[in-house]
């Protein structure tokens, strides 16, 4: 390690979601390492400088903690020439023997896009399979298909501006405050300077996102199409629709109007079918029909369906109809969950897809690609989507499946049964940056990728915004891009002059050029403009939405300003739309409607965001959101545990009791693993039902039953250890566990059905005692209070606290004590007492950026009379970075001058 006062900085664009924000990543060598300082990119459209709690700590995840070394063939590591041999020995061998289709990739939305085009390459040019899909499946494959079946192509008309010039903003399924937090802000501020900018939001939960909204309507899951099939009928009734719009550029309007209003042209039965109050109804409607600004952010709500595809196209309907498309301020915007998974869409990514936007219907398309190519086994149709992909594992039809960059026996639907599938599997590749994940754990040839600030590589966000992910530091010395492993491959199979990859320029080149080829403005996605893009070019690259060819040099806003479509006729086509009831229906055994989703400071399956105390400190534990109502009837606690379970599988969170949440209907994270926790894998229960057109399971709507946990005593263990979830496994009494970063230690709440044996043996072993430590303890048999702590050399280096209540003492005291340099007698005695004995106790983290916690927010309002999010910002700091704490600083205010009054 050589020091340097020399900061070197770079532009590049955050990793996490689909927003799609520039970075100013600034870099610097020091004595302790490789110092990493991020900061917004002011000049980048996404996001003009602003980035939330997850992308302003994406420097803190740099680190080599967890990394995969070396390639690594059923355990033992070898070289990469060995590696890269046996995977082409190994899928040569199978192709020969089952046929091409034998052969699987499963890949991610978190690939760069020169990783996504050679994986696609590969896999349908010359293999000769489509069998390729990608966990971007599970999160916006209906909108693709809505979008497709509406306009002829795959395009998002809209751009971020519309949403400033917008006057009337729908936000349908997203809690777009924490699971897109920058846009959200967008929207905050703008509706904060212009106040008659109206926001509804249409979501079963009432979420953080219902803070800036004039109107929330809490509908009955599922109803969404029937919601939009109800609007289109109202703007007719009240002379809202664009007649002329309509002759001019659209087809299927007389159908599409006439079933909207035989099933929903009631506006009282249509309040009914969506249980939603008729007023709150009637007030959206109105708002919808005066209002030709109008702008509908939708997401995973629509998308996660059995019927997905029609809510998307019930949307694009009424957008249609009224012409409110291709104009400022106006058009159905799909946003995205991930940072790349609009690239994987232009390469053909998906199953059912080609690259550059063509698709395996069209022969003519099929041809094109594999001329280009100079494809010797071109695929001639589509693949398995992700669900029958798996379900072909388990059925032997699928000999070897390559997982690069993704998670499935976590994220999958119904993911006991993926990971069962995997076992069973002959060849399992895995192509990851981390050693240990659940999917690793089944893989027999392990891969070492390289990782967002590694390498380079374009992504293009929801809008259409194409940027360049950049390298700012350099990985593990054996890892390599994820392109680099798939051609190294490709070549060893006999094609080496297709895949002669030097850079990642070479395949954006390609990939540029493709688009271009044959298209003549036939195709909407065209990037032609790059297809002799040079190294420097491309390092210089400057954010631009596509397309970006000759008629557009310096890209497009937005789409069909012309009324123009890339269908045959070139109208639009609008979808007659009979509303469907989710699959899944409750019963006496699974009365439940189970809700999975995202929370505000954790990414995917926590394999980035976990190792950061920062977005550990907001949400620490699997929970499960129940109504008061429920929770009274079954007797559930709130803290303490509860088991959801249905045939699929089983799932253990902590009990949160909100009226936020409808009754009958329940809420978990979808981010836990089996590396953080014992049962904390959601999607183990969510069934693997899809759309029958875009192949996206219906994640929104699976039916459980839900019971206490019943344990007999709860504790916590605090501990400078790095312990594995396979260690914390082998503890001993532990029915239930969690995983937490801290600071200076690991937390990892526990609880179990029986006491361990002997309480003293059992804390030694669990906090790895040393006869040279010093060991303290408090025990009280009667009421079944034990606490114990290892010091070394006087410094804390673990605690545990084991109690028959989920009710025990707070963890932040505790925690501050492991970054003292001695623990006095004082502090010594407060730990055997469970107490902080005076030392201030901040309670749970609200706003993650400056660690305030919701005792210190409670202090502050009392002691200095804070009434509004901007002095508690002026004082505390809070909400004054990324903002994404905002919506709940709001709700503490509201809730304390509700209890004051």
């Amino acid at each position: 390690m050589n020091p340097s006062n020399k900061t070197h900085t770079v532009e590049t664009n955050c990793p996490y979601c689909g927003v799609g924000c520039g970075m100013q990543v600034s870099t610097k060598t020091t004595l302790k390492g490789l110092e990493v300082k991020v900061l917004g990119d002011k000049l980048h459209p996404a996001n003009f400088g602003k980035l939330c709690v997850k992308g302003s700590s994406a420097g803190e995840t740099t680190g080599f903690e967890g990394r995969m070394l070396a390639p690594q063939i059923n355990g033992e590591t070898v070289d990469w020439q060995t590696a890269i041999s046996e995977v082409a020995s190994r899928l040569t061998q199978i192709i020969q023997e089952y046929g091409p289709d034998a052969v699987a990739f499963y890949v991610s939305g978190q690939f760069l896009t020169e990783d996504y085009y050679v994986a696609n390459k590969l896999i349908k040019g010359f293999i000769g399979t489509a069998n390729i899909d990608t966990n971007s499946r599970l999160c916006m494959a209906s909108a693709v298909v809505g979008y497709k079946r509406a306009f002829g192509s795959d395009t998002v008309p809209c751009s971020y501006e519309d949403l400033d010039h917008a006057d009337l903003i729908t936000i349908v399924g997203s809690n777009t405050a924490w699971a897109h937090p920058i846009v959200y802000q967008r929207i905050a501020a703008v509706k904060k300077a212009r106040p008659n900018l109206k926001v509804v939001v249409i979501d079963p939960r009432r979420t953080a996102t219902c803070d800036i909204a004039d109107i929330h309507l809490a509908i009955k899951p599922g109803m969404d199409a029937a919601l939009f099939n109800g609007l289109l009928a109202y703007l007719a009734q009240n002379d809202a629709l664009d007649s002329e719009y309509i002759q001019q550029h659209t087809e299927g309007f007389e159908a599409a109007l006439a079933q909207a209003q035989s099933l929903q042209g009631d506006l009282e039965a249509l309040a009914k079918q969506c249980d939603l109050p008729l007023k709150d109804l009637q007030a959206w409607l109105n708002l919808a029909a005066k209002t030709p600004k109008m702008v509908t952010l939708y997401s995973q709500g629509v998308n996660q369906s059995t019927t997905g595809v029609d809510k998307s196209n019930a949307i694009i309907n009424c957008h249609l109809a009224t012409g409110r498309i291709g104009k400022e301020g106006a058009g159905p915007f799909s946003i995205t969950g991930q940072p790349n998974a609009m690239g994987g869409r232009e390469v053909g990514g998906l199953a059912n897809q080609l690259a550059a936007h063509m698709d395996f219907a069209n022969p003519a398309h099929i041809d094109l690609v594999r001329r280009f190519w100079q494809a010797p086994n071109m695929a001639q149709q589509n693949g398995l989507k992700a669900v029958d992909m798996f379900n072909a594992v388990a059925e032997g039809k699928i000999k070897a499946i390559w997982i690069m960059n993704t998670n499935p026996v976590v994220s999958m639907p119904n993911a006991d049964a993926v990971k069962a599938a995997l076992q069973a599997c002959d060849t399992v590749i895995v192509q990851d940056c981390n050693q240990h994940t659940d999917t690793t754990a089944v893989g027999n040839i392990l891969l070492p990728a390289l990782t967002w600030g590694e390498t380079d590589g374009a992504v293009t966000n929801s809008d259409r915004t194409l940027s360049i992910q950049r390298q700012f530091t350099q990985g593990p010395e054996l890892a390599r891009p994820d392109w680099w492993i798939l051609a190294e491959v490709a070549k060893k199979m006999g094609w080496p002059e297709a895949f002669d990859y030097r850079s990642a320029v070479d395949i954006f080149r390609e990939h540029a050029q493709l688009s271009g080829f044959e298209n003549n403005g036939s195709r909407d996605f065209d990037i032609s403009a790059f297809s002799q893009i040079t190294a420097q070019e491309y390092a210089d690259f400057k954010p631009v939405q596509w397309p970006v060819n000759a008629q557009h040099p310096k890209g497009k806003k937005r789409m069909f300003e012309d009324g123009l479509f890339f269908t045959p006729n070139r109208k639009a086509k609008l979808i007659a739309i009979t509303p469907q009831a989710p699959f899944s229906k409750p019963s006496a055994e699974a009365p439940f409607i189970f809700n999975t989703g995202r929370i505000r400071d954790q990414w995917h399956t926590m394999t980035r965001t976990a190792k950061t105390p920062k977005l550990m400190a907001h949400i620490d534990e699997p929970y499960v959101t129940v109504h008061p109502l429920d929770a009274e009837k079954l007797a559930l606690k709130a803290g303490a545990l509860a088991k959801v379970f249905n045939t699929y599988g089983e799932y253990v969170g902590r009990v949160e009791i909100s009226d936020s949440q409808r009754p009958g209907e329940l809420f978990a994270p979808m981010h836990w693993t089996a590396q953080y926790a014992s049962q904390g894998r959601a999607d183990v229960c969510v069934a693997p039902r899809v759309d029958a057109l875009s192949g996206q399971p219906e994640s929104k709507h699976s039916v459980v039953n839900i019971v206490p946990f019943e344990v007999s005593w709860h504790g916590f263990i605090l501990t400078t250890q790095q312990l594995s979830a396979v260690q914390i496994n082998q503890t001993e009494a532990l029915d239930y566990w969690a995983k937490i970063t801290g600071k200076a230690f690991t937390r990892i709440e526990i609880a179990g059905k029986n006491w361990p044996k002997n309480n003293q043996a059992w804390a030694k072993l669990s906090l790895n005692w040393q006869e040279n430590q010093d060991f303290l303890e408090y025990e009280d048999a009667r009421a079944g209070h034990y606490r114990a702590a290892v010091l070394s050399d006087g410094r804390l280096v673990g605690v545990v606290f084991i109690a028959p209540s989920h009710q025990l003492p707070s963890r932040s005291w505790l925690g501050d004590l492991f970054s003292a340099t001695q623990i006095n007698d004082f502090n010594r005695r407060s730990i055997l007492a469970g107490s902080a004995s005076g030392v201030k106790d901040v309670g749970k983290t609200i706003c993650a950026c400056y660690g305030v916690g919701i005792n210190t927010i409670l202090e502050a309002m009392q002691q200095q009379n804070l009434t509004t999010v901007e002095a508690l910002g002026k004082a505390l700091k809070a909400g004054t970075n990324c903002g994404s704490c905002v919506p709940e600083l709001t709700e503490i205010l509201a809730s304390q001058v509700t209890q004051l009054s």
